[in-house]
C-alpha cells in the first residue's frame, strides 16, 4: 500500500540531507545508500521506535516495500519510508498521518550523529567479580577447596588424601576409641 502524499516539513533540509548521510555511512564509510539496518539505528537513536507502535518489524516492512531487491534506499526513497512508517503509526495512534509524520521529522532532526553504546562497560563495583570469587557462596565441591577465611586449600583441597586411619572417609568419630574406652 503506497504512503500517502505527506509533506516533509524538514527544519532545514540540507541538515536532514547530512544527518541522514551519517548514519547512512555508520558502519560503511564509502555506503552510498541507507540500509535497513542504520535506517533502524537513526529511528532507534531518535526515540522514534518505541517497541510498542513502531517495532524494529513495522520499519523493517516499511524499508523493504520501498528497498525492494536491493535492499537500500537513497534520501527520496527512506522519506518514502519514512512516510510509510508515519502512515502505520497513524492507523495505531488514530491520528493524521500528516501529524506522525512531523512528529517523527522533529525527533529526527535532533539526533546529529549515530550514538556508539559500549555493550562491556567497567564496573566500579565489581559487583560480578565481587560475587563469583566469594567463597562464602560456593557449594559442592569446590566448597571444600577453600579455608574458613576464603584462603585456598592446595593440593589437599582438589584431592582425596588417603589416610591410613582405619576410618572410612566421612566417619565423624575418629580417633575417640580410645578415649572413650580407655582403662582408668
Amino acid at each position: 500500500m503506497p504512503a500517502p502524499n505527506l509533506s516533509f516539513k524538514w527544519e532545514n533540509e540540507k541538515d536532514a540531507k547530512s544527518r541522514w548521510e551519517t548514519f547512512m555511512k555508520f558502519g560503511s564509510n564509502t555506503a552510498t545508500e541507507m540500509t535497513g539496518k542504520n535506517f533502524d539505528k537513526w529511528l532507534k537513536d531518535a526515540g522514534v521506535i518505541d517497541g510498542k507502535i513502531i517495532t524494529t518489524t513495522v520499519t523493517g516492512i516499511a524499508f523493504s516495500k520501498v528497498a525492494g531487491p536491493k535492499k537500500r534506499t537513497n534520501f527520496a526513497e527512506t522519506q518514502q519510508v519514512l512516510a510509510n512508517v508515519a502512515q502505520e503509526k497513524a492507523q495505531k495512534t488514530k491520528k493524521d498521518a500528516q501529524e506522525e509524520l512531523d512528529e517523527i521529522l522533529e525527533k529526527l532532526s535532533k539526533v546529529d550523529s549515530p550514538q556508539i553504546n559500549s555493550a562491556a562497560k567497567t564496573s566500579t563495583d565489581g559487583g560480578v567479580f565481587n560475587r563469583l570469587t566469594d567463597v562464602k557462596k560456593y557449594t559442592g565441591a569446590s566448597k571444600e577447596r577453600f579455608d574458613a577465611e576464603g584462603k585456598g586449600k592446595g593440593k589437599e583441597g582438589r584431592e582425596d588424601i588417603k589416610k591410613n586411619t582405619g576410618y572410612v572417609g566421612a566417619y565423624k568419630n575418629a580417633d575417640t576409641y580410645d578415649k572413650v574406652h580407655s582403662s582408668s
